[in-house]
């Protein structure tokens, strides 16, 4: 699905060879300030590499129209933009940019659940806490239905028990649709019991990719 081919960004990335394979869940993992959240900007050209190739799907990103690309791989960042107005709004703003139909509320509702968001359609988006905010931009991009979830720190705002149910959920979507997950985690258990596939990013070391066996 994407394979780097001697990619270099500032002082911070640097690649000779690497491939991420599709429909798999991979998890970056590192230590603070080593690069992990660069690494996924990359993947769906919010930034580009200062040399080197990226390819997606067998065409290099850079040939790509960003749109495009950005309806087919589509990022949660750690402190997810949240709009004014509604759950409803929020959860209904992801369909809107992809250019898909908007679904009906029992939808929104059964997406709510799955996400462990206990709040009503009509609720102020804008007054959920943290945590909160965080699980409702995840279900606004799972109803997108990208290719591919690029998910940096999807649970870093919340409590180790919801963490781990929110981890499930995602890996549990990706895998019964078929599709790719590429998430940075603090936690190398979380790393460990959920990817198929674990990079390593570490300042002035290669980077490292490692199959986990299942």
């Amino acid at each position: 699905m994407y394979k780097f081919e001697k990619v270099h960004y500032k002082n911070i990335i640097n690649i000779e060879k690497l491939t991420i394979h599709e429909n798999l869940v991979t998890s970056i993992v590192g230590p603070s300030g080593s690069g992990k959240t660069t690494f996924i900007r990359l993947l769906n050209k919010l930034i580009s590499p200062d040399e080197g190739d990226i390819i997606y799907m067998g065409k290099r990103l850079m040939e790509w129209d960003s749109v495009e690309l950005r309806r087919k791989v589509v990022m949660l960042p750690q402190q997810p933009a949240i709009y004014s107005g509604t759950v409803r709004d929020n959860l209904l703003k992801g369909l809107l940019y992809s250019e898909r139909e908007p679904v009906s509320d029992d939808v929104l509702l059964k997406m709510l659940e799955s996400v462990k968001l206990n709040k009503d359609l009509e609720d102020d988006a804008e007054l959920l806490s943290g945590g909160e905010k965080q699980r409702l931009a995840l279900g606004r991009v799972l109803l997108m239905e990208p290719e591919v979830l690029l998910l940096d720190e999807p649970s870093s705002a919340l409590d180790d028990k919801t963490e781990l149910m929110i981890i499930e959920e995602v890996v549990d979507y990706t895998r019964r649709n078929n599709k790719t997950l590429v998430m940075v985690t603090h936690s190398n258990r979380i790393a460990e019991d959920f990817s198929d596939q674990i990079i390593r990013i570490s300042p002035d070391e290669p980077v490292q990719i490692r199959e986990v066996s299942r």
